[in-house]
């Protein structure tokens, strides 16, 4: 099947099975790679994206957006939302089933680590410093960075000048890598309401050992934030590129 909902889906899942993966290696007990720290999670992260957006085009979409927040900004900016209803769904479904196999490929290590926060930050994100107020507006930030950037690389004024378009995947995950070493440090940056909301309800559902609560009290955040994020960003594409 090679359709724009199933590059979105496959995208998505890659995006969060290697994601959320690096999490867990890092904050899982008995991992190799724990306690490798913030530069491994964010490079984890940015060669996620990088994967997900190669996975996305070769099965179907070629938009790879797998971020409700990128596909609101520029459906707002072209003005056509038709695509709305078929990638964010598929995004909340890839981030849920790349979020169980995380659960899966990490299965001896939940048990093993007693601390529930850091079993719930495998799969969403949470704040350093808990204010509402400032942690939507950091969501907010990263989110207009994502979305403006993104735009900016894939202009006429940067892919015009000689950039072979095949880079654009390497420069958004430069970009995610980026947002996360400057910005990510007071919420996690989620940037994306299914990277956060899918792997949420993965939480929420699955039998993971001795787990806690999934702090819906802040899931919230990450999903307004960074659609709040996502309309900013529009605003400043139609004024400025």
């Amino acid at each position: 099947m090679h359709t724009p909902f199933a590059g979105e889906l496959l995208g998505t899942l890659v995006l969060i099975l290697l994601g959320d993966g690096v999490v867990a290696g890092v904050l899982l007990h008995g991992s190799k790679a724990q306690n490798s720290g913030w530069i491994v999670i964010t490079a984890g992260w940015a060669f996620a994206v990088l994967a997900g957006i190669f996975t996305a085009i070769a099965t179907g979409s070629p938009d790879a957006h797998l971020n409700p927040a990128v596909t609101l900004g520029f459906a707002v900016v072209s003005g056509d939302y038709s695509k709305i209803t078929t990638y964010v769904p598929a995004q909340l479904i890839g981030a849920f089933i790349g979020a169980a196999l995380v659960w899966i490929q990490y299965l001896p290590h939940w048990a093993k680590t007693e601390d529930q926060g850091l079993k719930l930050a495998v799969f969403c994100t949470g704040p350093a410093i808990r204010n509402a107020g400032a942690n939507l507006v950091s969501e907010i930030i990263g989110t207009v960075a994502l979305v403006f950037i993104v735009a900016a690389i894939f202009s006429k004024a940067v892919m015009g000048g000689g950039i072979p378009p095949t880079l654009g995947p390497y420069m958004v995950g430069m970009l995610v890598w980026s947002i996360g070493l400057s910005l990510g440090g007071t919420t996690g940056y989620a940037i994306n309401p299914a990277r956060d909301l899918g792997p949420r309800i993965a939480h929420a559902v699955l039998p993971i050992a001795g787990k806690g609560g999934s702090d819906w009290g802040y899931a919230w955040i990450p999903v307004v934030g960074p659609l709040l994020g996502a309309l900013a960003a529009a605003g400043l594409i139609k004024a400025f590129i």
